[in-house]
């Protein structure tokens, strides 16, 4: 018995040792609102397994409250009001959401320049705060971490690393027309058929959309190279100590986990290492809470309708409201409405607001019709984890493009806010909630994204987990980082063969000269004779 007992002794022993031995030490530079959300389900995870996580924080964050983090933190000291952040952000939505649309399109790449100008400063300054904090660089240094999950957005997580000497991974979505996936890592992206981000375009696109869509590549690749990468190429630079570049430094990302799937994601090429995780923080609803399940419980047959524009729309005009709440008002479902501002004069007994709601938790009741949303990526692989239908009101950056993606594969209908009438939002929630094939199309969505061999968190675990036990995942580094671009496009092949063909053509042609001449000269003698 006691042989037993110490053999188990042992065993445990054993496992803690081996348990151990895969656990490691996690670096993280995250990036406010739904990135924080996304990113914080892995962290959760990985800290499951053992794993010791720091997560370095702005002292003003407008969602990543520093008290609330489960994790280690390191606060990065700024001289800035979180007000002063609202403000700011509030000035780039708006340009966004309601001055951008309105725009022609030459004027477009100005107005982008001057919000990539603002957004660009406040990252310098979280930049600013942890690589000139010298005690701060020497701390982390000592605690010898593994590895640094950093969002590409919030540029200097890999400057970060860079200064660590230690492999980063990224956690992303997309950037304004592809241009980071593309100059920094490489990623074929032909603009025949794979839309630019924030384009709003499918990937059928007419003679029109995919001029469309090359010169929009072509602005945004110009807009980021001169106005932005360049001003944090000189910095990148500075604080290296070497003559470098933005997308050199992020070339170097071992991994990129790109919050997206191909259950709505249009196909196109991909990188080794490139892995789509989209819905990873999906998960089967839970009970609602007893109030919140006798409102949907009273619905009946009719059901309910779950509307919100996210985290960062905390609020919207009267006059927005109003229609709004009319049209709502006009449905026979019941709706739970998230929605912080002056309550709408034609709220109808049918809508209720809240402060906050179990987005989750009610996209999965039974009695859930239909999911008004500003199309974040979030929400939307909710719905579609859930299978609900949706009504799109898109506003800014990624949103457009999500609720184009769900309406080509019929689950979703759009209306634009700036533009939208009673009857207009009345007709939408209509079309989703009485015709069948929207929720038959976002079922079939639905089966695909169950209906994968591994589960998009595990999957992004994997990776992490990986490149942490091999140093890095240098073998899956394609040989693009190491060729100019005129080598990438194979201009000094054609400029080669170009020269070929155009000696040989010269060559043919002198040839031909010479005979003509010579024989023409031999002819001329024997008439004469």
């Amino acid at each position: 018995m006691k042989a037993v007992k110490g053999f188990c002794v042992l065993f445990t022993l054993l496992l803690c040792v081996v348990d151990s031995g895969r656990t490691g030490k996690i670096l993280v530079w995250p990036m406010d609102f739904s990135h924080w959300i996304n990113l914080k389900v892995i962290l959760e995870e990985l800290h499951l397994r053992g794993h010791e996580i720091t997560v370095l924080v702005p002292s003003p964050s407008l969602l990543l409250d520093h008290t609330k983090i489960p994790f280690n933190v390191e606060v990065l000291q700024l001289q800035v009001t979180k007000e002063t952040l609202m403000e700011e952000l509030n000035t780039v939505l708006y340009m966004s959401s309601f001055e951008l649309p309105t725009l022609s399109w030459w004027k477009v790449p100005g107005k982008m320049t001057e919000m990539g100008k603002q957004f660009s400063k406040n990252l310098r300054r979280v930049c600013d705060s942890a690589v000139m904090n010298k005690e701060l660089l020497d701390r982390l240094k000592a605690a010898k971490f593994d590895v640094c999950l950093a969002d590409p957005l919030a540029f200097c997580g890999e400057l970060v690393a860079e200064l660590l000497n230690i492999p980063f991974i990224y956690s992303f979505r997309f950037s304004i027309g592809n241009t980071i996936e593309r100059i920094c890592a490489g990623l074929p992206t032909p603009s025949s058929y794979v839309p630019g981000s924030t384009s709003g375009l499918t990937d059928s696109m007419s003679f029109v959309q995919r001029l469309k869509n090359w010169l929009f590549y072509l602005m945004n690749d110009m807009m980021f190279s001169q106005f932005l990468f360049s001003e944090w190429d000189e910095y990148y630079s500075k604080v290296l100590g070497r003559r470098t570049t933005i997308c050199e430094i992020m070339g170097k990302a071992e991994m990129w986990l790109i919050r997206s799937y191909w259950d709505f994601e249009f196909p196109r090429p991909y990188l080794p290492n490139f892995e789509y995780v989209g819905g990873l923080h999906c998960k089967p609803a839970k009970p609602l809470p007893e109030e919140l399940e006798e409102f949907v419980q009273s619905s009946g047959n009719d059901g309910v309708v779950v509307f919100t524009l996210g985290s960062m729309i905390q609020n919207l005009t009267e006059e927005k409201s109003n229609l709004i709440a009319s049209a709502l008002a006009q449905i026979p479902q019941k709706v739970l409405w998230r929605y912080t501002g002056k309550k709408p004069a034609t709220l109808g007994p049918n809508t209720r607001l809240f402060e906050w709601i179990p987005q989750n938790d009610l996209l999965g009741h039974p009695k859930t019709r239909a999911f008004i949303t500003h199309g974040g990526t979030n929400g939307l692989y909710e719905a579609i984890y859930h299978g609900v239908p949706m009504v799109g009101i898109p506003l800014f950056g990624d949103q457009p493009d999500n609720i184009a993606r769900v309406k080509a594969k019929g689950a979703a209908v759009d209306v634009d806010l700036r533009i939208m009438t009673t009857s207009s939002l009345l007709k939408a929630l209509k079309e989703v909630i009485n015709n069948p094939s929207y929720k038959e199309n976002v079922m079939k969505l639905s089966r695909i994204h169950h209906d994968q061999p591994l589960k998009p968190l595990d999957r992004a675990v994997f990776w992490i987990e990986f490149v942490m036990r091999h140093k890095g995942a240098k073998h899956l580094r394609v040989a693009v980082h190491d060729l100019t671009w005129f080598q990438y496009y194979s201009l000094d092949v054609l400029a080669f063969l170009l020269t070929c063909v155009a000696t040989i053509i010269f060559l043919a042609t002198k040839c031909c000269l010479f005979f003509c001449r010579r024989f023409g000269k031999t002819g001329n003698k024997r008439k004469r004779k």
